[in-house]
């Protein structure tokens, strides 16, 4: 498969080296550092860099990995994104990341879905630290963490639940892309135990089921 990060930061980067690592072809955008972006692309066949736009070019899947106050520069540099699966990691945060700036009667997957007209937007991979997915396992001793997803068109929601298995994580299908009204506030959980409670940033969720 190929796909396309755009945003090249710690969720991204990390994200994108675990599907190069999986016989993926990645294609690293949008960072003002190149040097980055060529560093997160090293030497393997299968990864390279680019624009947003060669990006989406190239790829089937885009992942949208920007703060939340980039998003609209992010969308408008990737261009048209019709028929595309647009993975959307954001979270609505604040700039000093102490709140949502928005939620309950719509979220950032939702304005996501509007910017980007004919994508196929899935809410996906917002919920986990970069340590995580920068870490050599996500296996948190025998348990695979798991990582709620949500959309609403069911073969981008698979596409995206097979990507979710191969980072590690255990997919759990939170139906249409208006849940990602209560999937993005698991984010802000996540940052108050993570730093409020002091518990840091190798945590994640584990959904239980019997």
């Amino acid at each position: 498969m190929n796909i396309g990060i755009i945003g090249a930061g710690n969720v991204g980067g990390g994200l994108g080296k675990i599907w190069v690592k999986k016989g993926h072809k990645v294609i690293f955008s949008f960072s003002r550092n190149q040097e980055k972006l060529m560093a997160l692309a090293g030497a393997a066949e299968n990864s390279g860099t680019g624009s947003p736009a060669e990006a989406v070019q190239q790829s089937e899947v885009l992942l949208l990995s920007v703060p939340w106050g980039k998003v609209p520069e992010a969308l408008k540099a990737a261009g048209s994104l019709q028929g595309k699966v647009l993975i959307d990691c954001t979270n609505p945060l604040t700039p000093d990341f102490s709140e949502l700036a928005i939620g309950h009667d719509t979220s950032a997957a939702e304005e996501i879905a509007k910017m980007a007209p004919g994508a196929k937007v899935v809410k996906a991979f917002n919920s986990a630290f970069a340590e995580v997915y920068n870490s050599e396992s996500r296996l948190f001793g025998s348990r695979r963490p798991t990582m709620f997803f949500c959309g609403d068109d069911a073969e981008a929601k698979k596409i995206v639940s097979e990507l979710i298995m191969e980072t590690g994580f255990e997919p759990t299908d939170a139906g249409p892309l208006k849940n990602a009204r209560y999937i993005e506030p698991l984010a802000m959980l996540m940052i108050q135990l993570g730093y409020g409670q002091g518990m840091g940033t190798n945590i994640a969720l584990n959904l239980i089921h019997r």
